[in-house]
């Protein structure tokens, strides 16, 4: 059996970019580092640990919580200490029960976890007004520097990639086109250390942002994960890098999404989302089957546009979610030229906006493209993956 195993970074820069993995999810906006070293100097040992007994531990539980409860939060974020916080004493000790792991560890770990200032900021929700502008968006990602980049990733790994397309029915140029924006190919991987940047999001998550108790809730379970199985690979919590958000590797894996869904892919016993291209690959393929990917299934078509008024509103509703067939497009005023007209499934008009002033430009969405979307929650995170992917298969010569 593959064993969950982590390999931490060890050459690491300043993140940079945000886009939310999925293996978010939230999967899912790119935070950047420099790629792993090498897989033989990386391995990481699983250790023994020797477990109380269950009711000892629930009794050390019991202690851990009073504890904390002791503890007096000050006003300021981040003042205080998260040994002294109350609320993270007692989710420590809450996950050493559910999991089995040893109440102490859980506790010092936590409260060895730093706040980092910058990560609330960076999670603060953008003033809103400014127009989204696809052609900005797109030039982001689909440029010389990640082309180049993505084609000479494409030759050093073209085993694995065809080997993917053919396992899960995912196309090279869209694992491709996720790895580059994601990471440029494994060059910017994140410079957060893991643990701070997930305790930081559990315990002070930013109380202006509109879902605030909907993201705390789910960092801190993105926490319980990666102590999870920290502890269970005998992987120091606090050697692991990443984005502000805790994604991890070239794909930028969050906790859980590594558990579920990250594979061996090299064949040698452990999976390693920070050295081994294949494992990154087969991980990313291994995602997208799981969040319904359709071998052979296109990801959008192009859309002539004559809707109007109540039509285009009704069309656009939905979002990115398909739920239209080519038919009730069509009747409502948006055409499906050539092979669209006859795609047999569900699909959504998908709106990009391209500033204040531009033209939005519209397409057609399948399954394959709101797949996408599970990587991270944004048409124009989609449509970037489909043509940086695109252009390096061009570069190819595919």
């Amino acid at each position: 059996m593959t064993k969950q195993r982590l390999i931490p970074c060890a050459l690491l820069l300043l993140a940079a970019a945000a886009v939310p993995c999925g293996a978010l999810a939230g999967k899912p906006a790119a935070s950047p580092a420099a790629q792993a070293t090498a897989k033989t100097s990386a391995k990481t040992t699983t250790k023994s640990t020797a477990k109380p007994s269950t009711k000892k531990r629930t009794a050390a539980a019991a202690a851990a919580t009073a504890a904390g409860g002791a503890a007096v939060a000050r006003t300021v974020q981040g003042s205080t200490p998260y040994g002294e916080r109350p609320e993270a004493m007692q989710m420590a000790a809450d996950i050493a029960i559910r999991h089995d792991l040893p109440v102490d560890w859980v506790r010092e770990t936590i409260a060895q976890a730093r706040f980092l200032p910058q990560v609330p900021r960076l999670m603060t929700p953008a003033v809103q007004g400014t127009a989204k502008n696809w052609g900005v968006y797109r030039s982001r990602f689909v440029e010389p520097v990640r082309i180049r980049a993505g084609t000479r990733f494409w030759q050093a790994n073209a085993a694995a990639l065809a080997r993917a397309e053919k396992q899960y029915g995912v196309p090279a140029e869209i694992i491709v086109g996720i790895i580059g924006v994601e990471t440029i190919y494994g060059q910017q991987m994140g410079n957060f250390r893991v643990m701070d940047a997930l305790a930081t999001l559990s315990f002070d998550f930013p109380a202006a942002h509109p879902r605030a108790a909907a993201r705390t809730e789910y960092f801190r379970g993105e926490l319980e994960q990666f102590l999870r199985f920290t502890h269970r690979a005998g992987t120091d919590p606090f050697s692991l890098r990443g984005s502000y958000a805790g994604a991890m590797g070239m794909g930028q894996f969050m906790p859980s999404s590594w558990v579920k869904w990250a594979v061996d892919f090299d064949g040698d016993d452990r999976i390693d989302l920070f050295g081994s291209a294949a494992d990154a690959i087969g991980s990313v393929a291994n995602y997208f089957v799981a969040h319904g990917w359709k071998s052979g299934m296109p990801t959008h078509y192009p859309v002539i546009m004559q809707a109007q008024g109540a039509d285009l509103a009704a069309l656009l509703a939905p979002d990115i979610l398909p739920q239209f067939t080519a038919d009730e497009m069509a009747a409502r005023g948006v055409q499906l030229p050539g092979d669209g007209a006859a795609h047999p499934g569900p699909l959504a008009l998908v709106k990009l906006e391209n500033g204040a002033q531009g033209q939005p430009l519209y397409i057609a969405g399948t399954e394959n493209f709101y797949a996408i979307t599970r990587y991270n929650w944004s048409s124009y995170y989609a449509l970037s993956v489909i043509e940086l992917g695109q252009e390096v298969a061009a570069a190819m010569g595919r």
